[in-house]
């Protein structure tokens, strides 16, 4: 029968490769990796993630342990050199012992870390992004375009499910004024390797639809997960300062700025801040425009009150002007009724004995024609009061027509036909006040005034 396989605990092979690592790393090593998460605890002991990069992917992971007392010289030092505490997202040297726990595994405990080289991978690789840009004249390119007057179209990138991109929309969709946006998500991942080639993605996406919008905004909410290098990307750096239209970013972090955030056309801390930079943006219009209602209200509502006065005036002066015109005729006409008065009696009585003369024989000749010619004579009593009578009504008709022109003198009357008066500078129109093209010219009729411009100018034949 074949022997039973010999059957060892859990503890007993824990303990055994605790055995075999402590006897085979003995000393201390030198490493460099970057510090991804310190995670210190309330005990003053660190368990930071240790990571080791190629080409932008993680290939190397392991927890790392720095208790309390060495925690506390390290940062000291790091102060002192660096002039800042030690912080995550930093490529270190550290000089490490590899320790095995039954319980806690394999990890690195941290006994020292060299000052000197704080400047991590991540730090590296942003400089050398920043001298490509500047090299290709694109560090300052997005943040140079026009602003457009209203943000209402904002093509978002972010991840569907991402507390910033809820923060985000939440500050647009239920702003108190009521200010309306569109908004188009385009989805992507926000962190990890696959990040800035996915961003990248949905830009060109966003550029085929670009009339569609007025800015892009790049939403993610705050933390410190792996990934954050991504937006010290070249490539995705380079989509975003060459963008036609304005890149805002929001990947909520106040320190360490990411190469994207440096040169898109405006960073916010935080989604909720970005989204208070596009209210303020329809504020800064929304109040301007306003005033100048308010403005244009209050001109358009004088200058109607000034034209109201002037044509009120203008009025009253075609009146006066029509009532002193009757007036004067009608005293011409008094005199020369006197005039024509003064002289018939005037010759009557310089001629009345040739006048009675006249009577007598006229009597005569009249009773002689009468009794000749007594049927004319009769026509004749019917017809010359009947002639004097007609006579008399023409001439009154003709005294009522001219006082009837006189009245239609009057402006207001003329108006009051469908007339009206052209002004320009507040003078008629004629040969010595010329219209050109572009003036501005007023048309008064008896209920209106109307400004109009000259767009045309036709001599007339």
């Amino acid at each position: 029968m074949p022997e039973s396989p010999k059957i060892f605990t859990l503890q007993q092979v824990v303990s055994s490769i605790r055995k075999t690592i402590e006897e085979r790393y003995q000393q201390l090593y030198w490493v460099k990796a970057e510090m991804h998460k310190l995670n210190r605890f309330a005990s003053g002991h660190c368990f930071p993630e240790l990571l080791q990069k190629e080409n932008g992917r993680i290939v190397a992971q392991i927890r790392g342990t720095i208790w309390n007392h060495q925690f506390e010289q390290i940062n000291q030092r790091f102060i002192q050199v660096v002039k800042e505490p030690l912080k995550e997202d930093t490529t270190l040297l550290m000089q490490v012992k590899v320790t095995f726990h039954e319980s806690y595994g394999l990890s690195l405990q941290i006994v020292d870390i060299d000052p000197n080289y704080a400047l991590g991978e991540l730090q590296r690789e942003r400089q050398e992004t920043l001298l490509k840009l500047q090299k290709e004249g694109l560090l300052n390119a997005n943040q140079q375009l026009s602003f457009p007057l209203l943000p209402k179209r904002v093509a978002v990138i972010s991840a569907d499910s991402s507390k910033g991109l809820s923060d985000f929309m939440q500050v647009l969709d239920k702003n108190e004024w009521n200010y309306t946006f569109f908004t188009m998500l385009f989805p992507a991942y926000l962190q990890g390797d696959n990040a800035a080639s996915s961003i990248i993605q949905q830009l060109e996406r966003i550029k085929k639809v670009l009339h569609h919008f007025d800015v892009v905004v790049i939403v993610r909410g705050g933390g410190g997960e792996v990934g954050l290098s991504c937006y010290n990307d070249y490539e995705l750096c380079k989509a975003i300062a060459s963008f036609p239209i304005p890149v805002l970013t929001g990947i909520g972090h106040s320190t360490n700025l990411t190469v994207a955030e440096m040169i898109a056309f405006r960073n916010a801390i935080t989604p909720t801040e970005l989204g208070d930079f596009l209210i303020q943006a329809f504020h800064n219009f929304s109040f301007p425009l306003k005033d100048a209602t308010k403005s244009i209200k209050y001109y358009a509502v004088s200058r109607v009150e000034e034209e109201k006065n002037a044509l009120v005036n203008l009025s009253r002066h075609c009146r006066s002007g029509a009532q002193q015109a009757v007036f004067n005729n009608g005293q011409q006409l008094i005199a020369k009724s006197r005039e024509v008065s003064s002289n018939v009696r005037y010759a009557l009585q310089h001629n009345g004995q040739q006048i009675r003369l006249h009577a007598q024989n006229a009597q005569r000749a009249s009773t002689y024609l009468f009794n000749t010619n007594r049927k004319l004579v009769e026509q004749l009593s019917i017809d010359v009061p009947r002639t004097a009578k007609n006579q008399f009504l023409l001439k009154k008709s003709e005294l009522d027509n001219l006082l009837h022109s006189v009245q239609l003198m009057d402006p207001i009357n003329v108006l009051k036909r469908g007339f009206s008066i052209t002004t320009l500078n507040g003078k008629t129109i004629k040969s010595t006040n010329k219209a050109q093209k572009g003036d501005k010219i007023i048309t008064k009729t008896a209920n209106f005034s109307i400004e109009s411009e000259v767009t045309e100018i036709t001599k007339t034949p």
